[in-house]
């Protein structure tokens, strides 16, 4: 039975020949692998089942071809032997690097979302994007018009963001998220619409810090990664029942909730009724809980994560 991919890309098990056809993230044709290790799919044998993965066929320099499949090889080795999202997380990170991207986020929506906010029973959001630019999309509303996600409701396979820029359906404040991002050294970079069942999708980007455009080659490799990462954080999400969201108590939950709000903790212990200090006291403990720098990137988690609605 055919498998929907990346891209447009249908990959058959080796009993239907292992084809796979991948349309060009420019719309200006189509590659077509088959099963043999000329053409990039290794196999290796575990006990009696042979376990496939795919690499790309690139046209690079034979050493450099040859080494990035091999990080490709590994990196899904080493996904499918971790058991949390946040190590699916880092390992795609540090895949992500080799392609200069030090920054990545994914974030799963509901068919009638037109902004990143809390998905019960999904994945919840990761990024690792500077705290600074978190920040500020949250101090802006940033997050609330972005317009990479008006784009990937269009689309099925990647494109990069400078086509978005020069879309001219794009407004002019889309335009300055991308402007504004750039300052704080998003300069460049893709984003992977990744569709599923009852209309739901999830955006995986990947940014850098140069002007330079992605490649072709360099997108096919982090579609399939964005891929990978996406079916191996639904199946953790599926088999908790929930996301991996850590446990608040009631009060941290207050405090954190009306940090998002923009209340002070002086303000905050005037609606609550606590002094100053335990509203700090609970705010830290959110922080520590959530992995946070600071209380606004707290607050941006804890909506991600579904922990507070605003």
């Amino acid at each position: 039975m055919p498998i929907p991919a990346a891209r447009g890309a249908v990959v058959y098990s080796r009993e239907d020949c292992a084809l796979v056809t991948i349309s060009d993230p420019d719309g200006c044709g189509e590659e077509t692998w088959t099963p043999a290790d000329h053409y990039g799919l290794s196999t290796s044998r575990a006990g009696n089942q042979s376990q496939f993965s795919l690499i790309p066929s690139i046209h690079l320099p034979k050493a450099a071809g040859e080494a990035m499949g091999a990080e490709f090889d590994r990196f899904l080795e080493q996904v499918d032997s971790v058991a949390q999202s946040e190590q699916v997380f880092n390992l795609l990170a540090a895949f992500a690097l080799h392609f200069e991207c030090p920054w990545i986020a994914y974030g799963p929506l509901t068919p009638d979302q037109n902004f990143l906010k809390p998905v019960r029973r999904d994945p919840g959001a990761m990024l690792n994007y500077p705290d600074e630019w978190q920040e500020r999309c949250f101090e802006m509303g940033y997050d609330r018009m972005d317009p990479l996600i008006k784009k990937s409701r269009k689309r099925a396979g990647a494109f990069r963001w400078s086509e978005v820029y020069k879309d001219a359906s794009t407004t002019e404040d889309e335009r300055r998220v991308f402007d504004e991002a750039a300052t704080f050294g998003l300069r460049s970079g893709i984003s992977v619409p990744l569709h599923g069942p009852g209309g739901r999708f999830a955006i995986m980007s990947f940014a850098q810090a140069s002007d330079r455009e992605f490649q072709n080659r360099t997108i096919t490799y982090l579609q399939f990664a964005a891929l990978h990462f996406h079916l191996r954080v639904a199946k953790f999400a599926s088999s908790n029942g929930s996301g991996e969201a850590p446990d608040l108590s009631p009060r941290e939950k207050e405090c954190i909730l009306w940090t998002a709000r923009g209340k002070s903790s002086w303000e905050m212990g005037k609606i609550l009724g606590i002094s100053d200090n335990t509203v700090n006291f609970h705010i830290k403990n959110v922080m520590r809980k959530l992995n946070a720098a600071s209380r606004t990137v707290a607050a941006i988690k804890a909506v991600n994560l579904g922990i507070i609605e605003l």
